[in-house]
């Protein structure tokens, strides 16, 4: 049966969206008069959006399509523009005029223009066929290896991204000379954002486990070796970083009197007899491969045997990194958290296989058990290991772990801590970031403020901008907490007080923090904010995750990369095998671009009876 609409009950209900907008105008007058100029016009169209989003306008959008008329799905780029457009054709339609519906003023093309030059403020120019950027979280290497950065900016990379929760200010430094010096010899402006830390709740350090290194030969599907392991021996005073191999410390002297073709005999921390085969020497240092497996400790007695000369010569192995244990927690395990700086210890157990004391690790945010409380959830490493707490005392927290692998999870220093039904409290900007603002706001094109939970967070951080007048920054708030999801609307229109501005989706911990099972829909509803205040945004989190560690995309993967077109950048973390996943971004964003601008199909001919492109 033929659905019957009334357009004089349509009209009503587009007039009462135009004046809920005029009301909310009102209630935000003070928000709208702090925004930066630049943001005036698309600060308003945001309160228009929340106009008219602030009920259930399903019935109205079938009706509105039945009639052939725009459902308003799209109408986050100018809200009032649309309202007007849909009220003008549906009074001609009222009265059977055969006039077209006067569109003046409406501004309803697919591109925004405003929203464009805010885009361009903050993230700079992107390639002529790819509208949205690609952002490069840039590993340690890239402080080191020039020639790292240049190929990360030849595959695509448009903003790299220095995560100040890790490396430190020298590192940075050489990620930013490498990072300009790299664009300068491109020809292409590659930008700089710089996260602050923020209050990220993470645990502290496990205690040190031995310093010994495990060589492994390459073995097939029947466990026998058929590639033998390539270990490096290094000067033991040059800083060990960036090599793929195992590398071995040993004296300047070791290095200079051995010669390719000459052995090392040794025996292992289990006593076994081994031997390593020079293959190579180079500036490096000596190259060295063994058949066998072997475990190579601090101070191992390495005997050099020269053949042609007879002569054997005795050194030892220098000091190797700490092996981290890291804690093994099953269901129905209890893990103590505590103040104490003090490391992390896995559970110790009587000859019965009874604990006798709990496995532990510290917090590096101890502020933080003073908002918690018993049967309050608790996420542990990105949800991997979950919990509920249950006991709090001045000095720890008692968490019985509910959540973990069958044969048990590890827990690691430095790892993510969440207490999603906890009311957390902590300032936005750290005493931390603030005394790595200065060299933020000297280096970086934009800042990034993690952990955004209010209004507030973001204020501390544009006064503490305050001090530096002769620079201009751009500021990012990450959106990865339950409380940032529920007020984002303000936190846009404070945020819309500096100026460039974006937003990044981190969805790693919004996920923890909201649940799994949300995170499509937070996505979708951020995304839709964002449009309607024309402000940047930033799709992050586990993107081709896979592909950039080990090589290859899972399928899933690929869709979620496709579907990162609706954003305005789209952000890749370090891995292994970076360069392809950022070609390979790079190739999905092109593609996808045939076919989607953000929420609007493009009705390009099909291409299912084409050879592939």
């Amino acid at each position: 049966m033929a659905r019957h609409v009334d357009i004089e009950r349509l009209s009503n209900q587009l007039k009462s969206i135009s004046e809920r907008a005029k009301e909310l105008e009102s209630d935000y007058s003070s928000d709208l008069a702090a925004v930066h100029p630049e943001f005036r016009d698309s600060a308003m169209n945001l309160v228009h959006y929340l106009a008219l989003r602030q009920s259930d306008i399903s019935e109205l959008q079938e009706d509105l399509a039945t009639l052939g008329l725009s459902s308003l799905g799209r109408a986050e780029r100018n809200v009032m523009g649309s309202v007007n457009a849909v009220s003008t054709a549906l009074q001609k339609l009222g009265s059977s005029s055969g006039d077209d519906p006067d569109l003046e003023g409406a501004s309803l093309q697919l591109r925004n223009p405003r929203a464009y030059a805010h885009k361009r403020a903050i993230l700079g120019d992107h390639p002529a066929d790819r509208d949205v950027n690609i952002m490069v979280t840039l590993p340690t290497d890239a402080g080191e290896n020039l020639q790292l950065v240049s190929e990360m900016i030849a595959a695509g990379m448009d903003v790299a991204r220095i995560n100040c929760a890790h490396d430190n200010v020298n590192t940075w430094q050489a990620m930013v000379e490498n990072v300009r010096t790299a664009s300068a010899q491109a020809e292409r402006n590659c930008r700089i954002m710089m996260d602050l830390a923020g209050p990220k709740l993470r645990t502290g350090e496990l205690r040190p486990g031995p310093r010994v290194i495990h060589l492994r030969p390459r073995r097939d599907p029947l466990g026998r070796v058929n590639a033998p392991r390539r270990i490096r021996f290094m000067p033991d005073d040059v800083l060990q970083r960036g090599t793929k191999t195992a590398v071995i410390p040993v004296s300047r002297e070791c290095i200079e009197r051995a010669e390719e073709g000459n052995e090392f005999r040794f025996k292992d921390t289990r006593g076994k007899k081994r031997r390593l085969i020079v293959v190579d020497k180079d500036a490096k240092g000596l190259v060295l491969e063994t058949w066998k497996g072997a475990y190579i400790a601090t101070g191992t007695k390495l005997r050099l045997v020269q053949h042609d000369i007879g002569e054997k010569l005795v050194y030892r192995v220098g000091e190797l990194p700490a092996i981290e244990q890291p804690i093994l927690l099953r269901v129905g395990d209890t893990l103590i958290l505590h103040k104490d700086n003090i490391p992390g210890a896995p559970a110790k157990e009587d000859a019965e296989g009874n604990i006798v004391t709990a496995a532990h690790i510290a917090c590096q945010q101890p502020e933080v058990f003073e908002f918690v409380a018993v049967g309050d959830p608790i996420s542990l490493n990105d949800g991997k290991i979950a919990g509920i707490v249950r006991s709090v005392t001045d000095d720890q927290i008692e968490v019985e772990i509910t959540k973990a692998k069958p044969t048990g999870s590890r827990l690691r220093g430095n790892r993510g801590i969440n207490f999603p039904g906890s009311d957390i409290r902590l300032p936005g900007l750290t005493a931390f970031d603030r005394e790595n603002l200065g060299f933020v706001v000297e280096n970086a094109d934009a800042v990034s403020l993690s952990f955004v939970r209010e209004p507030a967070d973001v204020l501390l951080l544009q006064d503490a901008l305050l001090q530096f007048p002769d620079k201009q920054v751009g500021l990012v708030i990450k959106i990865e907490t339950k409380r940032g999801f529920k007020n984002l609307p303000r936190l846009l229109l404070t945020t819309m007080r500096s100026y460039p501005a974006a937003v990044m989706i981190a969805r790693g911990d919004l996920a923890v923090e909201c649940g799994w099972e949300r995170l499509a829909e937070l996505q979708e509803e951020i995304l839709w904010l964002c449009e309607a205040a024309q402000m940047p945004v930033m799709w992050a989190t586990q993107v081709l995750e896979q592909e950039a560690k080990k090589g290859q995309p899972s399928r899933a993967e690929i869709s979620d990369a496709a579907m990162s077109q609706r954003a305005d950048c789209v952000m890749l973390n370090k891995g292994p095998h970076i360069l392809a996943a950022i070609r390979m971004l790079d190739n999905i964003l092109r593609r996808m671009q045939k076919h989607h601008f953000k929420k609007s199909a493009r009705m390009r001919k099909l291409s299912f009876s084409e050879d592939d492109e």
